[in-house]
């Protein structure tokens, strides 16, 4: 089933590879943002199915972003997306409330945590 999906990543090259991956697979791009503060209100705004989000980003950081959005909307559905050491930072995703935690290099890992 097609998904509504907000992507967040402060990396345009990084948000327009997401959206071929996504769209590729069937799915809806409704939002890009480039900050954790930016995501916040779109979704507020968009009330996606879906928020992919980067971990590092300038000011306000994607587990920061992840979390209040998560804590504002508790059916909110983010996954956090990172080439970052994903051991580091497995147990914080888990803690927030995302869904799960994927390379981004990695369509297959990806497509298969936004199908659960």
């Amino acid at each position: 089933m097609a998904k509504n999906i907000l992507i967040v990543d402060d990396s345009s090259i990084m948000r327009k590879m997401l959206v071929k991956i996504f769209e590729e697979a069937g799915h809806n791009i409704v939002g890009m943002a480039s900050s954790g503060a930016e995501a916040i209100e779109l979704y507020k705004e968009l009330n996606p199915d879906l928020v992919t989000m980067d971990i590092t980003m300038r000011g306000m950081d994607g587990l920061t972003a992840a979390r209040e959005i998560i804590e504002a909307d508790n059916s909110a559905r983010v996954l956090i997306l990172s080439n970052l050491d994903e051991d580091k930072y497995k147990d914080e995703v888990q803690r927030i409330g995302a869904i799960g935690l994927a390379n981004k290099h990695n369509a297959d890992q990806i497509l298969k945590l936004v199908g659960e």
